[in-house]
């Protein structure tokens, strides 16, 4: 029997989308998408790794770029503490590194704006590092897959999330599994409306056979609001 890592890499090769970062493994340019990517759809984020990969075409580039010309870039896409910390963190890899992106989690992690996920996606897109993504994607995928309920926005939660994502990770071709499993939540296991009639781990899916798909993942979620009214 297949194992879920080999499903969803068949899944990948027939299913994934072609983006121009993942016909690369120049590390600046992976970062870079993976940036764009945060809080940003796929379709209008395309657009703005274009524009960025053409005027700044390598982190040396960037770098040298005044602040005010790469928030007019971004301008747009919103959240720009995004681009004011990826502005300095091009900054820190041309002074700590002399231009050349660094190869290890610990040193990618330490950049300006770097989260546990982006270094994880880097590293192992990249350098193979053993390092599991943990997005909303993959939050999504694995509590339907393994019916989870503990709440995905508590630190239980995230914890054990962590740890299961490591514990299936493919650490023999991590950075395509990554991306695997990230698409594969993205086009296949959606939020409204996943396609388990023709998803090719219904078989295994303990959401399914439960009939919980539609409640995972769960999120505690803030207490509700009542409103007060005051003359």
């Amino acid at each position: 029997m297949e194992n879920i890592s080999d499903i969803l890499l068949s899944w990948f090769a027939r299913e994934g989308r072609d983006l121009p970062w993942r016909r690369t493994r120049d590390p600046y340019r992976i970062w870079l998408s993976e940036v764009i990517l945060q809080q940003t759809r796929v379709a209008q984020g395309l657009q703005y790794y274009l524009r960025f990969t053409e005027r700044f075409p390598d982190i040396a580039a960037l770098a040298a770029a005044p602040e005010d010309e790469v928030l007019k870039l971004w301008q747009g896409l919103g959240y720009y503490s995004r681009a004011r910390n990826l502005h300095a963190a091009a900054r820190q890899v041309v002074s700590r590194f002399g231009g050349v992106f660094p190869a290890t989690y610990g040193e990618v992690r330490a950049l300006r704006g770097v989260g546990d996920y982006t270094a994880a996606a880097v590293c192992s897109i990249v350098y193979d590092a053993p390092c599991a993504v943990v997005d909303g994607n993959v939050y999504r995928v694995l509590a339907r897959l393994f019916d989870i309920g503990i709440p995905i926005d508590t630190t239980a939660g995230k914890r054990a999330f962590a740890e299961l994502a490591q514990s299936q990770l493919d650490t023999s071709r991590p950075g395509l599994y990554n991306q695997a499993i990230m698409d594969f939540g993205a086009l296949q296991c959606t939020p409204a409306q996943p396609r388990c009639g023709d998803c090719p781990l219904a078989g295994r899916c303990l959401a399914l056979a439960a009939g919980t798909v539609g409640v995972r993942p769960v999120k505690q979620g803030r207490g509700k609001m009542r409103d007060r009214w005051f003359n």
